[in-house]
């Protein structure tokens, strides 16, 4: 893509002008963005890839240093011969009053009996305005692939469309030494914030005040979670973090701060009140107050179902008194008609089936009844009005009893009394 505004301009001119990567800068690349592996055979024989060298080590840890050239090694115990990597580094730097994100591609091939061979190329530029305007400098991709990192690298570096398969690419691996802008800095920058896009994070720090006063409170873990965003409003944190900055007070775990103030808002407590935001133990606060958050949502759940249980018994009531005291039993079995909306309930929660989250009792056709030994529930039983017919009968968990045959032949016996109450 060719540049078209006085920015775009800019930066591919600026571009021409940075330097290769130092020796040192290399160096950093290959030895820790790209793990370096020792080969272990089923004797034990563990050879270093870095160095060639051959030593013994039975342990069963997946990682050992190397005798011979003190590389940290990454076991694999397997007898393939080659062996490749392939990562990104990052290196920041300022370049004609714009700060530029450098990403290189390092690719590493090794074989048993030779010297690894590492390459680095660079893939992409994202270049920050102090006003937050950005571009990309990018070599082509390979459209229509699952893996991030298929880069045409005999392509040049050429201005690209923000689309997602160059906006999303970054990385931690980062050159510890960086310089940034003077903008950056004023804003609160000092370093990386590791786990969020780079780019993003710097964007963010120039045009957003929020982020721009998280980085300078020094609220790092609230920052990250701001920038992340999570499906979080913040607007409504925000009084609560400006009181835990006037108090000194440095969230360790965002989320979990987060969640801790949602449920104070639901519990009604002052979230202006720095003995509510800022609690010496966090964690134990949040789990306190997430036992008396629960406790609230029953009780609340238990009136809405007080409440819906009265509004739907007298419809029940009029639809089914004639049958209420119909009960039979056979000496041993005691089946009876449920007389409420709130014994659905309870007959529900003890057997563990839909009998009232189904609204069985709202059901003109059916008669719910319950079959009990000595008062313990045993099966729930549904007749048809219309056929006087057994539909179901069902126990626990809606599993059959070694009673269910007995039951059903019982309210057989006893469907007269039944038809009775239609006919009265």
């Amino acid at each position: 893509m060719k540049p078209r505004t006085k920015f775009q301009h800019k930066v591919v001119e600026a571009s021409k002008s940075l330097p290769e990567l130092s020796p040192a800068q290399i160096r950093w690349a290959c030895t820790h963005v790209i793990e370096r592996i020792g080969r272990r055979t089923s004797k034990g024989e563990i050879t270093c890839l870095d160095c060639g060298e051959v030593f013994h080590n039975t342990t069963s840890r997946k990682r050992c240093t190397c005798p011979h050239c003190g590389a940290k090694l990454r076991i694999e115990q397997t007898r393939k011969l080659r062996f490749e990597q392939h990562d990104y580094a990052a290196f920041i730097t300022a370049c004609d009053g714009l700060q530029v994100i450098r990403i290189f591609m390092v690719d590493y091939y090794a074989k048993i009996g030779s010297s690894p061979r590492y390459y680095m190329t660079e893939v992409m530029q994202r270049w920050i305005a102090p006003d937050g305007r950005f571009c990309t400098l990018a070599r082509l991709r390979v459209w229509g692939t699952m893996y991030y990192d298929s880069w045409i690298y005999s392509s040049d570096l050429e201005l690209r469309n923000e689309a997602w398969a160059y906006g999303q690419i970054y990385t931690d691996d980062i050159y510890p030494h960086i310089r940034l802008i003077p903008e950056l800095k004023q804003h609160g920058c000092r370093k990386v914030l590791r786990g969020v896009n780079t780019t993003d994070y710097f964007i963010a720090l120039l045009v957003d005040n929020r982020a721009e006063t998280l980085a300078k409170i020094g609220q790092e873990e609230l920052l990250r979670l701001y920038l992340q965003r999570d499906g979080r409003n913040f607007e409504r944190y925000w009084p609560s973090i400006r009181i835990a900055a006037r108090n000194a007070y440095t969230v360790k775990d965002a989320s979990l701060w987060c969640d801790y103030l949602d449920m104070l808002r639901e519990l009604g407590k002052d979230l202006h009140s720095p003995k509510y935001v800022c609690p010496d133990n966090l964690r134990e606060e949040h789990d306190r107050y997430m036992v008396k958050r629960n406790r609230l949502r029953a009780e609340r759940r238990k009136a809405e179902q007080e409440a819906f249980i009265l509004k739907c018994e007298e419809a029940y009531q009029q639809a089914k008194a004639r049958f209420f005291g119909l009960a039979f039993h056979d000496g041993k079995i005691r089946i009876h008609v449920l007389e409420s909306v709130r014994e659905f309930f309870a007959e529900g929660e003890a057997m563990h089936h839909c009998v009232y989250w189904n609204g069985y009792y709202r059901k003109d056709d059916s008669l719910i009844l319950s079959a009990t030994i000595d008062g313990k529930r045993i099966e729930t039983v549904e007749v048809s009005l219309s056929q006087l017919a057994v539909v179901q009968s069902r126990g626990v968990c809606n599993k059959n009893t070694s009673y269910h045959a007995r039951i059903i032949d019982l309210v057989n016996r006893n469907m007269s009394l039944i038809q009775q109450r239609i006919a009265a």
